[in-house]
């Protein structure tokens, strides 16, 4: 089950605000998977609850969960210990959906790495500039060692919790928010793939040195760490979509 104080579940399960309530929340919902909020295997929040956290009524939700089911992501168990579970093999996307995706959302791959570029740079420089809380040092070295102890399965939610916390850490809502929906759509692309080991050590090393910039009050070093950790995942997706 989601813990409900998880930086990417706070983002993801926010009030729906805008649109069609019923596509947001279909779309929030979908992100809570392809972030790993709710991993394969695990039971989204109770109707009620969720319901609640998100704003809308309980028909929207029963609607939008309706159609994640048609879809295969999702999954419905009765009983005491029932409920909406992540379909264990959620569907892999092929290349060509998720481009599609991306076209359906108005933007492609060069134009979402450069977004996510920018709020990624802006979040690590902005916190070297002011300097990290004794509690925002604990809390960002806990989010390093579950990115360091996580097995390739759940690496890419510990990654993407990470890089959330350090957007939280700034104090801005709407960077947090506008990082995680940029974060749901990478994953997206990523997820085209089956998860990898061979870019864990250094993905833990480069998350090592952003993190020491940070605490050091260095944005310049904080940039160039970042840099070097974005353009080694830029080019992968690249060679993956290009």
């Amino acid at each position: 089950m989601v813990t409900p104080s998880d930086p990417a579940a706070e983002a993801v399960f926010r009030p729906v605000r805008a649109g069609s309530a019923l596509e947001v929340t279909v779309e929030r919902l979908m992100c809570a998977i392809r972030l790993g909020v709710v991993p394969a295997g695990d039971r989204f929040p109770a109707e009620r609850d969720l319901a609640a956290r998100l704003g809308i009524s309980r028909i929207t939700l029963r609607e939008a969960i309706r159609h994640l089911h048609r879809r295969g992501y999702v999954e419905s168990r009765r009983g005491r210990h029932g409920g909406t579970f992540v379909a264990e093999l959620p569907p892999r996307p092929t290349p060509a959906e998720a481009l599609r995706d991306l076209a359906e959302a108005g933007t492609d791959l060069e134009d979402l790495l450069a977004y996510r570029r920018g709020l990624e740079t802006g979040a690590v420089v902005r916190l070297a500039e002011v300097g990290l809380t004794v509690e925002q040092v604990l809390l960002l070295e806990r989010r390093l060692t579950d990115t360091e102890s996580a097995g390739a399965g759940d690496y890419r939610r510990c990654d993407t919790v990470l890089h959330i916390t350090l957007a939280r850490m700034t104090g801005s809502a709407q960077l947090a928010t506008a990082l995680t929906d940029a974060r749901m759509r990478v994953n997206r692309l990523m997820d085209t793939e089956p998860p990898l080991e061979e870019g864990k050590p250094d993905s833990d090393v480069e998350h090592r040195e952003i993190a020491r910039a940070v605490a050091d009050r260095d944005p310049e070093a904080a940039r160039r760490a970042l840099d070097g950790h974005l353009s080694r995942v830029e080019e992968r997706l690249r060679s993956l979509l290009g």
